[in-house]
């Protein structure tokens, strides 16, 4: 089951962590989550899962970032989140859906236990100019029935920012 805006809101500082938080980003069955000023971009024409692949840091700058089609863009949330008890997932906002800007490629689906800031796949189909602090997605958190063992990978857990991927280490 998906929990209520208002679950989402009583179980804040227990079951739930979401920080900042902010009341008025809180809807009848998620939460918005801004997008940070900062984001990752690869220098890489090929890029290889085998191995680390460098990368960029840029900046959005309040005036906005203008994104150029089939490039991926790895942002991350404002907020930091964390649950010991629920699933937590993360979607697009419609109304960025709508503008044909892709917010999580492939990657939506948290684990219990995630703790950190969110990392987004970031593609837009057209240009289209973003902006720092943007409402830009929903994280919403599900149930889960039976005994479970908590995340604790060392790949992404406690991140402090916009973090590449790391599946190389999967082959080590």
């Amino acid at each position: 089951m998906i929990l209520s805006g208002r679950e989402i809101a009583k179980n804040l500082g227990s079951n739930i962590i979401i920080e900042p938080y902010n009341e008025k980003q809180l809807n009848p069955n998620s939460y918005n989550l801004k997008l940070h000023n900062e984001l990752l971009v690869y220098d890489e024409d090929v890029l290889d899962m085998k191995k680390p692949n460098r990368y960029k840091r840029i900046l959005i700058p309040e005036e906005g970032l203008l994104l150029e089609p089939g490039k991926l863009y790895l942002g991350r949330t404002v907020e930091y989140t964390s649950t010991d008890k629920y699933v937590p997932m993360l979607e697009g906002r419609s109304s960025v859906g709508r503008l044909g800007l892709f917010i999580h490629v492939t990657a939506g689906f948290g684990d219990v236990g995630f703790k950190g800031f969110w990392t987004l796949e970031i593609f837009c189909v057209q240009p289209i100019r973003i902006y720092p602090n943007v409402e830009i997605c929903q994280i919403y958190y599900h149930t889960i029935e039976g005994d479970y063992d908590m995340y604790n990978s060392g790949k992404y857990q406690n991140n402090t920012g916009v973090q590449p991927s790391f599946l190389y280490k999967d082959f080590e």
